[in-house]
């Protein structure tokens, strides 16, 4: 497709994505949803951000996931995303889910962070002006504040809602106490918690103590992000070390010495995934949406061809107890 082309989605989008409820609500996200934490940034080819919401859509995945400070710099991710919706999205917009998050550092001063109502209120606003959007979908409290009142938070939520700024909301990186908390606060306002963001993956388990079982039993649903281990559950690594790896540039996320500790296991890993035949990408992928009650994994994607390769990962959740069994040994 040219540049100057009108975009026009694939007709049979839908039959490429499953999609699952999102907890006690009647809102269905995709099995996989993007993430524009990082590629969509005011540095980064336009094209090719363009290119990449399209390359989701057509294959089905709605949900694209934002938050005030993606970039960088904070607020380019939304002004990139807004641009993209007005050239190819406009007559899409209810069949998205957009989502979009505000807690961690926007602006300078005791107003540009954590969960003041000031803050929040804001901080939304401006969201919605960079993206050219009325609503969003989806507003998350994006990490604990525990200065401010768990209450003043909460109700800051629930008036969005009201205002007509959001139509869910939910919470990111909360743990599973404040997290009760929050959604007896939030339940008792009249708008519960859609659902809850976690960090999880092969390599990151903390889940899996009492916050899976917390949302199954308040029928909140979970959306995973960093399912690959920022990039070490692929092949990126099997070789050793690349020279354009975010290991080798400086990332506050991801460093050469971890790499080098956990390759044995990337390896090993890589083995069952063979096996299984799928690659190591799509095994991490898998593996997580084996948990009927994950709703939906987020991925990040530089390349089309990753959005592809993910895709296929939906297509086998199923793991056999061997499977699981060796899994398990090889993450001692």
């Amino acid at each position: 497709m040219s540049k100057n082309q009108k975009y026009k989605a694939a007709e049979n989008r839908y039959e490429k994505m499953n999609y699952r409820r999102t907890g006690n609500s009647g809102l269905l996200l995709p099995e996989l949803s993007l993430g524009l934490w990082h590629n969509f940034g005011a540095k980064d080819d336009f094209e090719n951000s363009r290119d990449l919401i399209k390359c989701a859509f057509d294959n089905g995945i709605t949900h694209f996931d934002l938050a005030n400070n993606y970039g960088p710099p904070p607020g380019s991710a939304e002004k990139t995303f807004g641009k993209i919706l007005k050239k190819d999205f406009k007559k899409y917009r209810d069949e998205m889910i957009i989502s979009n998050k505000a807690g961690y550092t926007m602006w300078p001063g005791p107003y540009g962070d954590f969960g003041s109502k000031k803050y929040l209120v804001a901080s939304l606003d401006q969201s919605l002006h960079r993206m050219g959007l009325e609503y969003v979908d989806i507003f998350y409290h994006h990490r604990p504040d525990y200065d401010t009142p768990l209450e003043e938070t909460m109700s800051t939520l629930d008036l969005m809602v009201r205002q007509g700024k959001a139509l869910y909301v939910g919470l990111s990186n909360y743990q599973p106490k404040e997290a009760e908390k929050a959604f007896k606060i939030l339940k008792d306002l009249g708008t519960p918690c859609l659902i809850h963001q976690p960090r999880y993956s092969l390599f990151d388990r903390w889940v899996e103590n009492g916050l899976l079982d917390l949302l199954e039993k308040q029928k909140v649903g979970a959306i995973c992000f960093s399912p690959l281990a920022q990039g070490m559950l692929t092949d990126k690594y099997l070789k050793g070390l690349p020279k354009n790896s975010r290991a080798l540039n400086d990332s506050p996320f991801l460093n050469k010495e971890t790499v080098l500790e956990m390759m044995p296991k990337i390896i090993a890993l890589n083995e069952i995934a063979k096996n299984r035949n799928q690659t190591l990408a799509q095994m991490a992928i898998s593996w997580i949406l084996k948990d009927d009650r994950i709703t939906s994994v987020l991925i990040g994607a530089s390349k089309t061809s990753q959005i592809l390769d993910s895709v296929k990962a939906i297509e086998n959740v199923v793991f056999s107890e061997e499977e699981l069994k060796k899994i398990d040994v090889v993450l001692r």
